[in-house]
């Protein structure tokens, strides 16, 4: 492990990225340019104290979660991720179980849609990245904790979890959304054998969610396409949208992306969420 090498390379990845870039308010006191250290602490889920750490050149060993979480805060490049493991001393290998970090070209094509609502899924349908349109159409994802922003334990057992939550779709939609998560769910725990994020994952689904244990039983693992789907907004109401998903294949992830027709009542209520954006309307001003 070259810390000093470590430490510079951080430094020189953090104060090229805006806070604009990673979706956090600029604010008007910035002494440095780039992110602050806490900020890549907070997008990394690592400690403020543990980053400083490491761009001192006085931290222990990072794991490879950690390496993860960097690479993805920093918005790395496939080359810069595997410097960044070499120089901490863990060539890059193998992943041990679904791929968190999100292309910078995919994160580039997210903002370059701002009439469409797109985020990222990994391979356990945790949302992994967004625009600002889908986090004003769905929910704020930036103000859930990680396990909340899994689409799949939100579609089995929503009723039973607390605090904000992405958005209700209609039962009809809902079921279908479950049957094709779960065998998409199926098709990954083949994948990573002994991934510790699976495994937890289709234990709590199968303990929580008998309709899941049902469809974890039939052992399908072709899930069809869905190509529209209705989601309640809590002000503007239902928005029947088209739904259109692509496969990153190298990192096992999916782009979604909902649209409106041209000139419709869809469109014209995409463009309303969008001027409400994500401010919670009731809280007092």
């Amino acid at each position: 492990m070259d810390r000093q090498e470590l430490a510079a390379f951080l430094r020189s990845r953090r104060e090229r990225i805006s806070a604009a870039d990673v979706g956090l308010p600029a604010g008007r006191r910035r002494r440095t340019p780039g992110l602050r250290r806490e900020e890549v602490a907070q997008l990394a889920y690592i400690s403020t104290e543990y980053y400083t750490r490491l761009e001192q050149a006085r931290a222990p060993h990072p794991s490879r979660e950690v390496l993860a979480g960097l690479t993805r805060a920093l918005r790395l490049s496939d080359a810069e991720r595997d410097h960044l493991h070499h120089l901490a001393g863990a060539p890059p290998g193998p992943p041990p179980g679904p791929c968190r970090e999100v292309h910078r070209n995919i994160l580039d094509l997210l903002d370059r849609l701002p009439q469409a609502a797109a985020f990222v899924l990994s391979a356990t349908y945790e949302v992994i990245a967004w625009n600002d349109l889908a986090a004003a159409l769905m929910v704020d994802f930036s103000a859930l904790p990680r396990r909340d922003r899994n689409l799949i334990r939100y579609a089995f057992l929503g009723p039973h979890l607390e605090g904000a939550r992405p958005p209700v779709l209609g039962e009809a939609d809902r079921v279908v959304f479950a049957h094709e998560a779960a065998r998409r769910l199926r098709a990954a725990a083949a994948r990573y054998p002994g991934a510790s994020e699976v495994d937890e994952l289709v234990s709590e689904l199968l303990a929580g969610s008998a309709e899941f244990a049902r469809l974890w039983a039939s052992h399908d693992v072709s899930p069809g396409p869905s190509l529209r789907k209705s989601l309640h907004h809590p002000l503007v109401g239902p928005i029947t949208l088209n739904c259109h998903m692509l496969d990153i294949s190298d990192r096992d992830q999916q782009v979604v992306i909902y649209t409106a027709d041209p000139d419709s009542p869809a469109a014209e209520a995409l463009r309303l969420v969008s001027v409400i954006g994500t401010q919670r309307m009731n809280v007092p001003g």
